[in-house]
């Protein structure tokens, strides 16, 4: 009886750190600002004990800040990559503001990340780069690297949503709108750029179990002092939701959501037909066993249309976010990139 209401105060001391304490810091590991365009930045992310000749680069969602990739100390993508031996470059594409309302799907494929990795293979000397996409990261870096001029010799994809012929969120709406009985459009052109607390609000419905087992997470392991800032570091992204583009929602909704374009090679940006088939790369392609956001369904599809003779689909344990908080690089794909990236 005293062990437990021992734990009990620990508890409630836990979750009144929450309340209470100052937030924690996050995207914390070393970094140089190499280029900017509008609100997005090419961060440069040194190794200080460089093994590998190729550079990575990082393409992260546009719902959320990208600090997700660098959370903290111990608990950084981005730090794990750099202590293994590769340079980082992270496209981080900022907060649009009203300005940016005509921004489209078209704009960040070709003028935002084709102009970063050229930016970024003139920065490293090297004339080959891999590709590293995340959640929405990974979708818009699937549609770079099938229409993509530059020398990419690794796509690594976390979880990219590419194949809607169903979908997980809110199945009834997600029929309405395959059966053009919700016009999107209509909404969309009244904002022009989504504001932050409408991009949250559209998660919190497509995710609402997920969002309310995060709460009751907290209250089982508040008597742990470090679970307990994993989770206020944790929150702090997924509350961070930043405005959205109109007319890039717009596209994605209507092409690659309704109408399934990108998995079916009918999507166009800039007038070329995205062809999945032109992916060469070697492709490493990772799904995560308790994913409610993005299962497997969303992204297994990619690898019977890429035309790549290397590549590989990985299902591990975890959430969606769960490799990027590790704080260390799986041995899985330690073993799989360093054999692709060239020992200096």
């Amino acid at each position: 009886m005293k062990e437990r209401r021992r734990r009990q105060i620990k508890r409630w001391r836990g979750i009144q750190n929450v309340l209470f304490e100052p937030e924690p810091q996050y995207g914390q590991t070393n970094k140089e600002l190499i280029w900017k365009k509008n609100k997005s930045t090419l961060w440069y992310y040194p190794s200080s004990n460089k093994k590998y000749r190729i550079p990575l680069f990082l393409i992260y969602s546009l719902m959320n800040e990208s600090y997700i990739l660098d959370l903290a100390p111990g608990l950084s993508m981005i730090e794990a990559f750099t202590k293994e031996g590769y340079d980082v470059y992270l496209l981080d594409f900022g907060k649009p503001g009203y300005e940016d309302n005509d921004i489209t799907l078209d704009d960040y494929i070709l003028t935002y990340i084709e102009k970063g990795v050229q930016r970024a293979l003139l920065h490293a000397k090297s004339n080959e780069i891999s590709i590293v996409g995340y959640c929405l990261g990974g979708t818009l870096a699937t549609i770079y690297t099938a229409l993509a001029k530059e020398p990419i010799r690794n796509l690594i994809l976390f979880a990219p949503p590419i194949n809607f012929s169903d979908s997980p969120w809110m199945p009834q709406w997600f029929d309405q709108l395959k059966n053009n009985k919700i016009n999107v459009d209509d909404l969309l052109g009244e904002y022009g750029v989504i504001p932050a607390k409408i991009v949250g609000w559209g998660m919190r419905l497509a995710t609402s179990p997920f969002t309310y087992s995060s709460y009751l997470s907290l209250v089982q392991r508040a008597d742990h002092p470090d679970s307990v800032r994993k989770w206020r570091l944790f929150n702090r992204w997924v509350n961070g939701h930043i405005p959205f583009s109109g007319a890039t929602l717009k596209k994605l909704i209507n092409d690659i959501i309704r109408d399934n374009k990108l998995i079916n090679n009918e999507l166009i940006i800039n007038q070329q037909p995205v062809l999945l088939s032109n992916i060469n790369a070697n492709l490493l392609l990772i799904s995560t066993s308790g994913d409610q956001l993005v299962p497997e369904n969303l992204s297994l599809p990619l690898i019977k249309k890429v035309s790549s003779p290397d590549k590989l689909y990985k299902r591990v344990k975890g959430g969606h976010v769960t490799l990027a908080m590790t704080g260390e690089i799986p041995e899985f794909l330690q073993e799989w990139l360093s054999k692709r990236s060239e020992e200096i």
